[in-house]
């Protein structure tokens, strides 16, 4: 029993000598990978949160995070495509806008405020590619993270993706 209690003893007094880390409250990412499988494809991300309020509940609806506001959402993926003698161009849908996927994630930690890090994967499907351009054979993605404080992340890209 003694040696359980020293043993907790000397785990306690340890664990104040290791320092947290700390991180800015603007959320940090960085691309990790795109994993493509057939029509779909996986995209992943590393993250660093200051405040760990990244993600929304599905039944968070009051402003500034309702249907009509930008914030609905909080994870942006802007598609490019490589057009030749053009270089990188936004992809454009059926009505000629720049296709942009949106995501809501879900709350990745909900307890008190602390420096938080890991990975996010994010999977696009059906299609990860625009299928009705001729240039959709070299593609690529420009990222951001929106936390509950409204914090823009740092834009990140994919680099260049061939199907």
């Amino acid at each position: 029993m003694r040696l359980i209690f020293a043993s907790f003893s000397i785990l306690f007094l340890l664990s104040g000598c290791f320092k947290k880390e700390e991180f800015p409250s603007t959320s940090e990412i960085e691309f990790q990978s795109f994993d493509i499988f057939g029509d779909t494809a996986v995209l992943t991300i590393s993250f660093q949160d200051g405040e760990g309020d990244i993600g929304l509940e599905p039944d968070q609806l009051e402003a500034p995070f309702d249907l009509n506001s930008q914030y609905y959402y909080n994870l942006f993926l802007k598609y490019y495509e490589k057009v030749d003698g053009q270089g990188w161009q936004p992809g454009l849908d059926l009505s000629g806008q720049p296709i942009v996927f949106r995501n809501r994630l879900r709350p990745i930690y909900t307890g008190k405020p602390k420096s938080i890090k890991g990975t996010i994967e994010y999977t696009i499907e059906p299609v990860f590619y625009n299928l009705l351009s001729a240039d959709n054979d070299t593609i690529k993605y420009e990222i951001m993270l929106v936390d509950r404080a409204l914090n823009e992340s740092n834009w990140i890209e994919t680099g260049t993706i061939i199907r």
